[in-house]
């Protein structure tokens, strides 16, 4: 090259995104002989060695020649002794010792090994384990098994550690046995085909087994077709295999697609690494190294029809088209084996079957390069320049995974500066450095220009650089600077590189990285010289459930968004596992997200709670509309299918954890039976989840052949058990509950008997109801220090969750303990406000605590939830913040128990757990406490009282209830209803209705009665009362309430004419009553206004709005005496009042009244809501509604808890839909408005629809009055159906 302005600096950019691989194990043969005591002492070599008598020749195992062993010179980490087998042999196992009589021995080392003393490779015990621990004296031996093996003639062992009052010393031994194959090399422009007999092989069943080694990132390694489009091929692109299996339904490369599997990570990397494919029918196993991927070609067929050919290492010509894109692979294969056949044995023998195309030699000579690998931020390598340049011209290839570092800096003359090339952001930047002004400040002259190649795309800089005649300094810093000790002016503005480079060439000459090494050039810093250390920490992908690994030199993340799952390998869901579990987190009825199996492998699906006194999961399905079946024979079959919102995994998951489901079948009938009486088979059936025919019907239990009315004997003729055996010409029908779990949910049903005159049959299935958790309350109690459950052991070995509630009042004691031989985990109560997870991994134990401000030792259930994955560990106490501790970057990754799991209490019976737990998780699964409490001394099944941790979700006056398992609120005093008496009780009153709750009908109403009335009787002084209710009107006057007494003493709560709200006591007949006057503001004014109202004899507090309070004093009295009655609306019967309410009562209440509360008496409750005859009189329009609606709204279109049949639901995103069922009083408003137009529009339509909605209603009283007349119910709906087909053209717009 010329001048500067001539300069180029090339380089090559190796993308790829995985990991070291490793030859994969086992070994079912005997080899385990010694392989190295044998050996020539030319065989062993070392970096350096501290004298003749510690030379490498020494280091034999149990010998003790020379001075008993290896030492190095001098004992850093750049030391290594290295081992040559003579030829590739497979190794077993390795085995070390310190130097005879000595203080020198190696704590820990690292185990490389290569084909051929270059390019060395790390052995791996583990994902993230490289090193292997030493000796702990100078003659004990330490033997290591390899799993898996190693293939290879050189090995080399580098320490790491070692005696800190010693020095480095080693006797070594390899144990293995002869390695054979056959091998042969492709240039990247030839191939090889093996033609076979189609008759002899299988066309379901195909075995292909390879190694392969390459320095290339692209090649087809393996391809095979057929006549119809059929094809298989394996590739290697970009440092990844991909597997291609097409069964003829698409074409080849016409879409990315087509590609079924991807496996491997840089397997360019001059390494041999093995393939397995395993096909039989559909089913594939797919096997790279030690990575294993399992799964299901496409299409219909079990076999794939291909050709007797299969190409190994390109494509054969005849097949290639002009636009084909891929290469042939360039490298060496071995042990090439189709279905047991050894493929480059047949070709080495010049076989006919095989065709080889282009140069194919039988030896492996790839040349070799010598990588080098950048181990930290702080690692550099310095280079001089061959002789003094007028041009910086250099070139490398480079691997990492780090988006920032520097690539190269090197310094120039006469500016003072350098120039800097660096990894920023992902991408390649160059810099000019000049001291003292920043790189984008220098200006460029005209003749000098920059270009940069990567991966041969080349880019040409502007102008960067001053009008001198600029040299090299002669120095070239890759990776780093050193620090500034050392006298360069190397800067580095993004920190260091972390990753691999091979191939440095400096002005076109390449450098000897071997001389480096030894110390004869250069210089460098925390280098690994002629080994690639850099590996692929997302494969496998220990993200879960979806989770998008990303990866830097160090450590990997987890990109969970929209996966339903967090935690740092997305293990943990963010669902709860049923709709029980939310109702006891204060949620009411609506769309939620359940994962049934917590962070098993199952998705979270929606579906909708209703939430009554339980909880039911509502699973809709795609066939709940009624479906009429005509013609059909045994020979011709009607099958009805039913798709559910959830898999079948799903929804076995959640059926097995709730208490108990059902599901309605509708079965009607006209001349169609169920069963053949003549032979006893049947004529229709419905399957469920197992696959099995079932025959029962209606709400029976599981006896065949049976319908509920055949159980109770009220089928329409005695003779048989379902009412269609009857085999009668009018409609009958067999309805009833399916709620055997085993076989739900229904999945298909088929119809065999319509094929007669007149025959017809139709059937309608409900969706899957579920209720209840059985795993959230199963409990246990433990009564003694001594006492525990046990159950098989735990298996987290990645990742590992627990969780579960307790309750206590000891200081201390352990929930939760497995242990391994050295590994354990165990969750404990440390002390009052600790609760303490600890756990080893083979890394010296940790524990993480959290600490409360409160005592847990309460009495107070309290929920516990531990996590521990590779990436970190984690524990969380109800609410509290969580504590989080890191896992070590390379430290051991598996968790390895093998004792049973104890829960309250350890394997040595101290430090026991004294109180209940519940609801124990552990990755998901539940462990039935209660059933392994019934056998176990000193716990006892089940514990009560929930009330004290969930008391607090029964709002509004309700009272929480315990049940055996569990608790529900107990509504009866309050004014609300609804699973936590949450859900108000309104009600619309139209003009002029009223209704009257009478606490007593006369005087004399026994003081013995068990009403809430009674409560009041005659004789009771009554000296206080609460009172609240919520209302929303347009009307002044008004009269919102009035409370009555025998003795003409009164309570009116009323709106006045200038809409101000007016409280008017009267507790003495014989005085004027006190009246509390609110004219802040007009409370006839549409909104909804809050009252409350609290008298303390003659004390009165007032509340309005929750904003406006005020406390008065009564004049007239402190006492009711003898209560009557309280009105609601207006006043049907005249008494003596005073004016004002007078005048209110005549007009009454017009608007909508809302959660009235009297004390405990709730009078609209009791009228709209009756659980007995109660003492309420309405008289006019009085209809429930909601006071958050604009009044007279139907409240069946605002009730939260809806029918069960109503619910289908979508996934339309992933978090919990507590309120799914919202409106939109606009949008509504609009749609009404053109309905309306449109119905005027077409009125004979919608006269015609009308009549046909009076049918179906006369149609469904009849039904509720006789059974008989399912006939005309099931045309009703049937005519419906078909009006509304026919003409939905005429009114759809």
């Amino acid at each position: 090259m010329g001048t500067v302005t001539e300069a180029v600096l090339k380089m090559l950019l190796l993308l790829s995104t995985q990991n070291w691989s490793r030859v994969e194990a086992g070994n079912s043969y005997d080899c385990d002989d010694p392989l190295v005591s044998a050996l020539p002492t030319a065989s062993f070599s070392s970096s350096s060695e501290l004298s003749s008598s510690h030379g490498p020749g020494f280091a034999r195992l149990n010998r003790r020649d020379g001075a008993g062993g290896w030492s190095p010179l001098v004992s850093n980490k750049y030391q290594w002794l290295q081992i040559d087998l003579g030829e590739r042999m497979e190794i077993t196992s390795v085995a070390t010792q310190g130097g005879y009589g000595s203080s020198n021995w190696v704590t820990s080392y690292l185990l490389m090994f290569s084909d051929s003393g270059r390019n060395w490779k790390q052995y791996r015990q583990e994902d993230s384990i490289w090193g292997f621990s030493g000796n702990a004296n100078a003659d004990s031996v330490v033997y290591y098994r390899l799993q898996p093996s190693i293939k290879a003639r050189f090995l080399r062992f580098l320490p790491l550690e070692w005696n800190p009052k010693g020095r480095i010393g080693m006797r070594i031994e390899a144990f293995g046995c002869a390695y054979r194959s056959e091998v042969m090399d492709l240039d990247g422009k030839s191939s090889l085909s093996y033609r076979f007999d189609q008759k002899s092989m299988s066309p379901i069943k195909d075995i292909i087994s390879l190694k392969f080694k390459t320095m290339q990132s692209d090649g087809i390694l393996l391809y095979r077709t057929g006549s119809n489009g059929e094809h298989t091929m394996l590739e290697l692109r970009r440092g990844k295999l991909f597997l291609l299996i097409n069964s003829g339904e698409a074409r080849l490369l016409s879409t990315p697609t087509l590609i079924n599997l991807t496996l491997g990570s840089l397997l360019d990397d001059q390494h041999w690494h093995s393939v397995l494919i395993q096909r039989l029918g559909k089913q594939v196993n797919f096997t790279v190294d030690e990575h294993r991927r399992h799964f299901h070609t496409q299409g219909e067929m079990n076999y794939l029809d291909l050709n007797n050919e299969i190409s190994f290492g390109g494509i054969p010509a005849p097949e290639k088209s002009v636009s084909f894109p891929h290469k042939n692979f360039h490298g060496c294969l071995e042990n090439i084996y189709y279905n047991g056949v050894n493929v480059i044995d047949l070709a080495k023998q010049q076989s006919p079957q095989l065709i080889i195309m282009g140069n194919v030699t039988f030896s492996c000579s790839q040349p070799q390069s010598v990588p080098l690998t950048f181990l930290s931020t702080r690692s550099y390598l310095v280079l001089p320049a061959s002789s003094k340049q007028d041009e910086i011209s250099a070139s490398f290839q480079f691997r990492t995974w780090n988006k920032a570092g520097l690539l190269l800096f090197s310094e120039l003359q006469l500016l003072s500066g350098g120039l800097l090339l660096s990894l920023s952001d992902g991408k390649l930047k160059l810099n000019l450095y000049q001291a003292g002004k920043l790189p984008s400040d220098i200006t460029a002259a005209r003749r000098n220009h920059l270009s940069v190649a990567v991966d041969d795309h080349v880019t040409y800089a502007s102008p960067l650089l001053g009008p001198e005649q600029i040299y090299s300094n002669s120095t070239y810093y890759f990776g780093g600077c050193p620090d500034k000790s050392f006298g360069s002016n190397c800067k580095s503005l993004l920190g260091g590189f972390q990753g691999c480079m091979r191939l440095i060439s400096i002005s076109n000459k390449m450098v000897d990285l071997i001389a480096v090494q030894q110390g004869a050039l250069g210089n460098f810093s925390d280098l690994q010289i002629d080994s690639c250390g850099i590996s692929d920490r997302c494969l496998p992908n220990y993200c879960e459930h979806g989770g998008e690994c990303s990866q830097s030199w160090s450590t990997f993340h987890c990109n969970c968004t929209n996966t339903g799952y967090s935690g740092a390998t997305c293990h943990s869901s963010i669902y709860e596992q049923s709709c029980e579990a939310y109702k006891h987190k204060g949620n009411t009825s609506g769309f939620y997200y359940i994962d049934s199996d917590g962070s098993g492998p199952l998705e979270p699906f929606l579906l909708y709670c209703n939430m009554t006194e339980t909880a039911w999961a509502i699973i809709q399905h795609n066939g709940s509309d009624l479906t009429r079946v005509r013609n059909t024979h045994p020979e011709n079959p009607y099958t009805g299918v039913f798709e559910y919102v959830a898999s079948e995994e799903q929804l076995q998951a959640t059926i097995n954890r709730a208490e108990h489901c059902e599901q309605e079948l509708a079965y009607y009938c006209k001349k169609s039976r169920l069963v053949n009486h003549q032979d006893g088979t049947p004529w229709s059936w419905w399957v469920g989840i197992t696959n099995e025919t079932q025959t029962y019907w209606g709400g029976s239990l599981p006896d065949p052949k049976k319908c509920t009315c055949g159980l109770e004997g009220t089928c329409i003729d005695a003779q048989y058990y379902c009412n269609c055996d009857a085999d009668r010409s009018e409609w009958t029908n067999d309805t009833g509950f399916l709620s055997y779990k085993e076989h739900l949910p229904v999945t298909k049903i088929v119809i065999t008997d319509t094929g007669r005159p007149q025959s017809e049959a139709a059937y309608k299935l409900g969706p899957l109801l579920c209720q209840g958790d059985r795993s959230f309350w199963n409990a246990a109690s433990f009564n003694t220090e001594a006492s525990y459950l046990h159950f098989p052991t735990f298996h987290g070995e990645l990742s590992a969750d627990v969780s579960f509630f307790f309750k206590t009042t000891a200081l201390s004691g352990v929930f939760l303990e497995n242990l391994g031989i050295t590994d354990f985990i165990r969750i404990e109560l440390r002390s009052p406000t600790t609760v303490t997870f600890s756990f080893d991994v083979g890394n010296g134990p940790f524990e993480i605590s959290v600490q409360s401000p409160t005592h847990f030792n309460d009495n107070q259930w309290h929920h516990v939830r531990v996590e521990r994955n590779m990436k970190e560990a984690f524990i969380q106490v109800d609410q509290l913040p969580p504590k989080i501790q890191a896992a070590p970057t390379d430290g051991h990754v598996l968790l390895q128990l093998n004792s049973q799991l104890f829960v309250g209490g350890t394997a040595t019976r101290q430090r026991g757990f004294l109180g209940c737990m519940r609801s124990l998780q552990l990755n998901g699964m539940a462990l039935d406490l209660e059933e392994r409490a019934m056998v176990t001394p000193g716990v006892q099944p089940g514990c009560r009282g929930h009330c004290g941790s969930y008391g607090k979700l029964c709002r509004n006056g309700g009272k929480c209830r315990e049940k055996p398992s569990g608790f529900f609120c107990d509504c009866s005093f309050s004014a609300y209803t609804g699973p936590f008496c949450s859900n108000e009780i309104s009600a619309h009153f139209g003009s002029g209705s009223s209704m009257i709750y009478n606490f007593q009908e006369n005087y004399s109403l026994s003081k013995n009665s068990s009403s809430h009335a009674a409560s009041f009787h005659g004789d009771m002084k009554l000296s206080r009362e609460m009172i609240k209710f919520s209302f929303r009107t347009t009307r002044a006057p008004s009269l919102l309430l009035y409370m009555s007494s025998f003795y003409k003493e009164y309570l009116s709560v009323i709106i006045a004419k200038n809409g101000s709200l007016q409280i008017r006591y009267k507790l003495n007949r014989y005085q004027e009553p006190d009246v509390v006057n609110f004219d802040v503001k007009n409370m006839a004014d549409g909104q909804l206004h809050h009252i409350k109202i609290d008298r303390e004899e003659g004390v009165v507090f007032v509340e309005i709005d929750e904003n406006i309070r005020r406390q008065v004093y009564l004049l007239s009295g402190t006492e009711f005496s003898a209560v009557k009655s309280l009105v609601l609306g207006r006043m049907l019967e005249r008494t003596d009042v005073d004016q004002e309410t007078a005048v209110a009562a005549a007009h009454g209440f017009t608007g909508c009244l809302s959660a009235v509360q009297f004390s405990h008496v709730a009078p609209l409750k009791a009228a709209l809501h009756p659980e007995h005859s109660g003492p309420v009189t309405m008289t006019g329009h009085v209809t429930e509604s909601s006071c958050l609606s604009p009044a007279g709204t139907d409240a069946t279109s605002r009730e939260r808890t809806h029918s069960f049949a109503d619910h289908s639901g979508t996934m339309d995103d992933r978090e919990p839909l507590t309120h799914a069922i919202r409106s939109d009083s606009a949008v509504i408003g609009g749609l009404i408005a053109v309905v309306i137009f449109i119905l005027l529009c077409i009125a004979a339509i919608a006269v015609r629809i009308y009549q046909q909605k009076r049918l179906y209603k006369r149609n469904e009283a009849k039904r509720s009055e006789n059974v008989d007349s399912a006939e005309a119910v099931l045309k009703s709906e049937l005519n419906i159906q078909n009006a509304v087909n026919e003409n939905q053209k005429e009114y759809f717009f």
